[in-house]
């Protein structure tokens, strides 16, 4: 009777357990048993790892053989077990030394030819093997760029089984050929789910193309949505964009991940822990660096903002856009079931989905930038623009966001059309990319320094016990949000994300902590009523 064991990771959501693979051989009929509630891909892996073993020089077992997926509890899914599989057999036939493979967590998809193949999800998987206290890791070559960047991980990147059983065996390492033929690597496939990339709205639609990249000096005029667009990237506050088709609102959007600072290494780690799950890791960029940017279809459901789908749940829109900015065109065109289910994740950061195949908590700390038109034709704000919708189609129109999800957003800002001389630049070009960014990092440093020591890093996360108990404004500076508040026009939640738009400005401002001008800035692109506040660029 031979045994060996060997280590693999189960990923549920973005997080990884650490599972004992287990083999076992005994004298009998020869004979495959996979046990450990596996999937139907995962079953299927007695024909992969047969079939690779005996492609790579080595002798299959003609026992019994019995293959023990612990702890059996957890579901597991995918392709990514077949390399612990095929050590753990060749380690229970003697032909590996199982105490050489015991503590070696090996992640990856075998080929019928033994090749290793890629799989998704390798970041999260040795982010949870470090966790456990594992220090051996065994991955495909195309991914130990991404394997490697856990810390205190000892990252192998094999080509070929062949290879690891040389590499374990202290034998020659054979040389595996590399197809040079100019076509895509197709071993590159299984990291990439297909219909996701530039064309599931991961990017700015300018930015698709060669040559340009977008930048803020390119937005003619519009003075009130870019200082909307540089509070809201200065303290990462929810934003709705409103006003007549064509008057730039999606071109503002979509510039304004470029504003937001570059990713921590912490936040570049739970960036690209999403996106290798979700299949859109770019190959060759193990690591994400810049804000994302999401923008999906107003035709999505629910499942596909906030993660679904069969099995175990997969991450949605809103984790796709973790620690970036979740753009949703045409805002009133989306379903209210779905624009509603965005509520939990824009107070809590993350979002739990329950599904009979288990719960699954996956990050979502997102930017929110809401576009909508005033009416179904996009007239009605216009002055003699002949808009014919009735006023009960206005009303209804305008009513499909919801209350609650609107005292969520920040900032409303109406956007107007340009007008000529800013159209043909007789007003010159506003501010470029560069310009605003660097002052959206002054701020955030301003705020990083005044929230050290808490566990919030910018204003939008501050509890409002905070802001009216410790981080108080100036005397007196809260006597027009008091009278809003009285009058109806303010909520309480509405009333501390005043404040918390008050103390970005005055971050912008460098000022040590907000007065009434920064009240009033933040009070009016809160409700959108005129206070005579300065919006200039150069106000600021």
């Amino acid at each position: 009777m031979g045994y060996a064991r060997a280590c693999s990771v189960a990923l549920v959501g973005v997080e990884g357990v650490v599972v004992e693979v287990q083999a076992d051989l005994e004298p009998g009929v020869a004979a495959f048993t996979l046990v450990g509630l596996p999937d139907k891909s995962l079953i299927e892996s007695r024909d992969r790892v047969r079939a690779a073993v005996v492609n790579s020089g080595a002798e299959w077992p003609q026992k019994k053989l019995t293959v023990g997926l612990s702890p059996a509890s957890v579901p597991k899914s995918g392709s990514g077990f077949d390399l612990a599989v095929a050590c753990a057999v060749l380690g229970a036939a003697e032909r590996l030394d199982p105490a050489a493979i015991a503590d070696v967590v090996m992640i990856g998809e075998l080929g019928l030819d033994g090749r290793v193949r890629p799989v998704r999800g390798v970041l999260p998987a040795v982010l949870a093997a470090a966790e456990a206290g594992y220090q051996q890791v065994v991955v495909p070559e195309q991914t130990a760029g991404e394997a490697a960047l856990v810390p205190g991980v000892s990252v192998l990147g094999v080509r070929s089984l062949r290879q690891l059983i040389a590499i374990l065996c202290d034998e020659p390492v054979p040389d595996e050929p590399v197809d040079g033929r100019g076509r895509p690597d197709a071993m590159l496939a299984g990291l990439m789910v297909p219909g996701t990339g530039l064309g599931a709205g991961l990017a700015p639609a300018s930015s698709r193309g060669e040559g340009h990249i977008p930048d803020l000096a390119d937005v003619a005029g519009q003075p009130r949505p870019r200082k909307a667009l540089e509070v809201a990237a200065a303290g990462g506050h929810h934003l709705l964009f409103s006003g007549p088709p064509g008057a730039g609102k999606t071109m503002l959007a979509e510039r304004l991940s470029a504003v937001l600072p570059p990713l921590t290494r912490q936040e570049s780690l739970e960036v690209t822990a999403v996106h290798s799950v979700a299949g859109i890791l770019p190959p060759g960029e193990p690591l994400v660096s810049r804000a994302p940017y999401c923008a999906p279809h107003h035709s999505a459901t629910m499942q596909s903002l906030v993660g679904g789908g069969n099995g175990m749940p997969r991450p949605g829109a809103v984790s796709l856009a973790h620690r970036g900015v979740l753009f949703l065109d045409e805002a009133p065109e989306f379903s209210g079931k779905a624009l509603d289910a965005l509520r939990q994740p824009l107070e809590s950061g993350h979002v739990v989905v329950a599904r009979a195949a288990g719960v699954v908590r996956l990050p979502a700390r997102f930017l929110m930038v809401l576009a909508a038109n005033p009416c179904p034709c996009g007239r009605h704000s216009l002055t003699g623009a002949g808009c014919e919708c009735p006023p009960s189609v206005v009303r209804r129109y305008q009513a499909r966001l919801s209350g609650p999800l609107l005292d969520r957003v920040d900032l409303r800002v109406e956007v107007e059309p340009v007008d000529r001389a800013d159209l043909l630049e007789q007003g010159g070009r506003g501010e470029s990319t560069a310009v605003v960014a660097a002052r959206v990092r002054e701020a955030r440093a301003r705020a990083a320094e005044r929230l050290a020591g808490t566990p919030w890093t910018t204003n939008s996360e501050v509890p409002g016990h905070e802001l009216r108990t410790r981080l108080l404004a100036a005397p007196g500076a809260l006597a027009a949000a008091e009278r809003d508040l009285e009058r109806g026009l303010l909520t309480a939640r509405g009333l501390d994300r005043v404040l918390r738009v008050a103390w970005t400005v005055a971050d912008l401002r460098g000022a040590p902590r907000p007065e009434d001008r920064d009240i009033a800035v933040a009070l009016e692109l809160r409700t959108g009523i005129q206070r005579g506040a300065p919006m200039e660029m150069g106000a600021l």
